[in-house]
């Protein structure tokens, strides 16, 4: 569920020529649902092929791919070559490094874990990013935003269910994506008012290739694939030359992830954040369709019922944020 340039995009991403009545209007969400479709998509093809190749070596060609796409269409579309110029290299790498920990932590744990159960999992990150603001920026969380938290905890803890025998190690993988997801939020906003969506895209492309090339150059012989966890197999397994529609799958992922990057951030960006972040959690029922229809994974009552409970925390932590928007705008600064 992560994507390259963050799932959620950031609120710097908004055009300002547009007016407060055109943000208003519904087209963010129409690009919304096109992006969720689209990561969507990407996260059945990763698990689809974590059967067969290395994660570094899809990752390796996906990269390449969405490097491409950057400065074949995205540097055309948004400016020239000079808008990947920046005073800021450091942070940029570092926010790479956090996309690349987070999609790796994700997609090994869908090797191991049912679709819905991963991707249910992964959207605690609101919740996180919410305890992060606190405790790195300062911000304030009041009293409803904190109990959003603490449900959308109660619904991780039931889709995990540590200390049973249904518990998975495997299901730690998704939380620590959410994590590194977490903190490449934060070092969004805190670069956000001076670099563009993309030049970070570039950057975060360039690392997820840089590190990927360093993974095939030390696992691709296969020496270390000792183990038998399937997630531990995606990581460690030995390079292999795709057959000509797995090829073309690792190719598809590439356009289909750089476009759906560039769909959420349109999506920001034409749209106020508190109209489209509720279409993202559309990927919830999605991945249990795609899990059902395409892997035969059905979820028992308990999964379901974690997940509705991290629906409904990440829909009420939407509308506060919101609200604290408004009311900001309105009346300065608030306590919610």
């Amino acid at each position: 569920m992560p994507c390259d340039n963050a799932r959620r995009a950031p609120y710097f991403w908004f055009d300002m020529s547009l007016t407060d009545e055109e943000r208003t209007t519904f087209t963010g969400a129409y690009w919304a649902l096109a992006a969720v479709t689209a990561f969507s998509v990407n996260d059945v093809i990763i698990k689809f092929l974590s059967g067969d190749y290395p994660l570094y070596q899809v990752m390796f060609l996906r990269s390449t791919v969405g490097l491409l796409f950057v400065l074949a269409v995205l540097v055309p579309l948004t400016g020239t070559m000079a808008m990947l110029k920046t005073h800021k290299l450091k942070t940029h790498l570092l926010r790479g490094l956090c996309v690349v920990f987070a999609n790796f932590c994700f997609f090994l744990a869908l090797a191991a874990l049912p679709l819905a159960d991963a991707v249910a999992i992964f959207f605690v990150s609101p919740l996180l990013i919410s305890v992060f603001s606190v405790v790195f920026l300062g911000e304030y969380v009041g009293p409803r935003r904190w109990a959003a938290i603490l449900l959308g905890l109660v619904g991780v803890l039931i889709v995990v269910r540590p200390g049973t025998s249904a518990f998975q190690i495997a299901s730690l993988l998704p939380l620590l994506a959410a994590v590194g997801y977490a903190f490449l939020h934060i070092l969004t906003r805190r670069i956000g008012g001076t670099e563009n969506a993309t030049a970070m895209v570039f950057y975060i492309q360039g690392t997820f290739l840089m590190v990927s090339t360093t993974a095939g150059l030390v696992l691709g012989h296969g020496e270390f694939n000792v183990f038998d966890h399937p997630s531990a197999v995606f990581l460690f397994r030995a390079w292999e030359w795709p057959a000509a529609f797995d090829l073309s799958l690792m190719v598809f992922s590439g356009v289909v992830t750089s476009v759906g990057g560039y769909m959420i951030s349109q999506a920001y960006r034409r749209s106020e954040a508190a109209l489209v972040a509720p279409f993202e959690y559309i990927a919830l029922p999605l991945s249990v369709v795609f899990g059902i229809v395409l892997f035969a994974e059905i979820p028992d009552g308990a999964a379901l019922c974690g997940i509705a409970l991290i629906l409904i925390a990440g829909m009420v932590l939407i509308w506060r944020e919101a609200a604290a928007r408004r009311r900001a705008t309105l009346e300065g600064p608030n306590r919610l």
